[in-house]
């Protein structure tokens, strides 16, 4: 994994190289999975539909209306899934408190590993519903390639899907380096800078002050009685 620090990333508030975060691993499963994700959902949008006869339109998917739906509501939620995880790496780096951080990965891993799991189901009831249709339903091979493609890509999605909840279970594996953040980060709050010393360099001042009493004068002494003369 790159970087170091806590799950993976950097220092608290250290900058962010984007060529470097383009290159990351993570990066291009994320984009891999954004393009997958928005060709799953295009086609079933533009060519998923046909009018086999009639004014109805029907599911290129043996006409199973289900079929599109799922395949449009996977592909449209992965995408705009895509983009909001994208973001949240861009700001991953950003984020001071450690609980945040580990709040953001277990989500991530969460999702990732669900959404690879939706996208196999997507693959097997479209590639189901694929092999049963019927040549005669679809004049002219209408809708074919939409309909191979959104196949294709769902299971190419499971890749990439997969891969992303690995790279999520790696970062929070990494755990957490103690010594980069402070009490505050732990909390959630802003890290404060303690109070400057007054003391020169090089001494040292005493932490007590030892109590000694005042010593005893011949002032203080009580008054001797005289006897008086007659």
């Amino acid at each position: 994994m790159d970087g170091v620090g806590s799950f993976g990333a950097g220092r608290t508030g250290s900058t962010i190289d984007p060529i470097s975060f383009a290159k990351q691993p993570q990066t291009i499963l994320r984009v891999l999975s954004w393009i997958f994700s928005l060709v799953v959902f295009a086609s079933i949008v533009n060519e998923g539909y046909v009018n086999m006869g009639s004014e109805r339109l029907h599911c290129i998917f043996n006409k199973n209306a289900d079929a599109c739906n799922y395949g449009v509501f996977v592909g449209l939620v992965g995408l705009l899934a895509c983009s909001f995880f994208f973001l949240l790496d861009y700001k991953f780096a950003s984020i001071s408190s450690v609980k945040d951080r580990k709040k953001a990965i277990m989500v991530e891993i969460g999702f990732s590993g669900f959404w690879a799991f939706l996208y196999f189901v997507s693959f097997c009831f479209l590639a189901n519903q694929w092999s049963q249709t019927m040549a005669d339903e679809l004049p002219l091979n209408q809708g074919a390639d939409a309909a191979r493609a959104a196949i294709a890509f769902s299971f190419f999605s499971i890749i990439t899907w997969a891969g992303l909840t690995v790279r999520a279970v790696q970062k929070y594996l990494l755990g957490t380096d103690m010594t980069l953040f402070t009490t505050e980060h732990m909390d959630g709050g802003a890290p404060t800078q303690p109070y400057p010393s007054n003391s020169p360099v090089g001494e040292t001042t005493e932490t007590s002050e030892t109590y000694q009493s005042p010593p005893f004068t011949e002032n203080n002494a009580a008054p001797t009685y005289q006897v008086p003369i007659y």
